[in-house]
């Protein structure tokens, strides 16, 4: 282990050391003034020189930007990778979600990914195991990213708007996704995709804002900070509507075109 990622792991330890003294009543650790302070920072990166990332993209001149996201916020917190953000959200409490959760479920897959899928949050499955999209939805999606595209999920990456389940299988509530949508966007910006797929509604009026409809628009390509993204239905929808197949699998294979990736004839 390398001797930034064990004062990072240390920084941790110790944080959650002072979290379980002051539940039990117990006077925390002595530790050096500002410390605590220190630790509540993100890691920031240094300045990047102008992105040509852009120009590489092609044609997008038909997609429709995003109300509200054609500049990063130079307000936004910006880390080095995903091991820095998730060491910074640690044994996250910030919104009532973590009351009923059993795991928080960041995210995986590749973090140099150009395919991110976004969903809306955790389901039961997800919060017992830890990991993104591994019940009866995330198995279709599964389906759709191997047998469709011929990829395979180590190849993309897979996240949620919120990351803790909500209770009875609900929609995250406005202040919940007011909560964690600055970590989804952290994870969009340190990995810099060449496509977002949005899976659903709630994922998409998350990254898109303004007046949007999953059934109006799926579909139509949008644009994220410059990113191109795909609206389509979310997998659990496609199990209990077996019409909306077809549609998905042509914003799927709109998405490998975009990708270059070779689109089959088969459904």
């Amino acid at each position: 282990m390398n001797a930034r990622k064990e004062l990072k792991e240390i920084f941790f330890e110790t944080k959650r050391l002072i979290s379980a003294c002051e539940e039990m009543g117990l006077e925390p650790p002595m530790l050096p003034k500002g410390a605590l302070e220190f630790m509540e920072k993100p890691v920031l990166k240094k300045p990047a020189p102008p992105s040509t990332q852009s120009e590489n993209r092609g044609n997008v001149g038909s997609e429709i930007p995003a109300p509200g996201t054609q500049a990063i916020e130079p307000s936004s917190p910006q880390f080095d990778s995903l091991e820095d953000l998730r060491t910074h959200m640690g044994d996250c409490r910030r919104c009532d979600l973590h009351n009923g959760r059993k795991q928080m479920v960041f995210g995986e897959g590749n973090p140099e990914a150009r395919l991110i899928f976004v969903g809306e949050g955790p389901g039961v499955d997800e919060d017992r195991e830890g990991r993104p999209f591994v019940g009866k939805s995330g198995q279709l999606l599964t389906r759709i990213i191997e047998n469709g595209m011929g990829l395979t999920r180590d190849m993309v990456y897979i996240c949620n708007v919120v990351k803790c389940h909500p209770p009875g299988n609900r929609d995250p509530n406005p202040d919940e996704i007011k909560v964690c949508l600055p970590f989804l966007k952290a994870q969009l910006s340190i990995i810099k995709p060449d496509v977002i797929c949005a899976l659903g509604r709630v994922a998409c009026q998350a990254l898109m804002e303004g007046d949007f409809k999953i059934t109006r628009d799926r579909g139509k390509w949008r644009t994220y900070h410059g990113i191109p993204l795909m609206p389509t239905f979310h997998p659990a929808y496609l199990l209990r509507n077996a019409a909306a197949k077809r549609p998905v699998w042509d914003d799927v294979k709109s998405i490998m075109n975009k990708l270059g990736l070779e689109v089959t004839q088969n459904g």
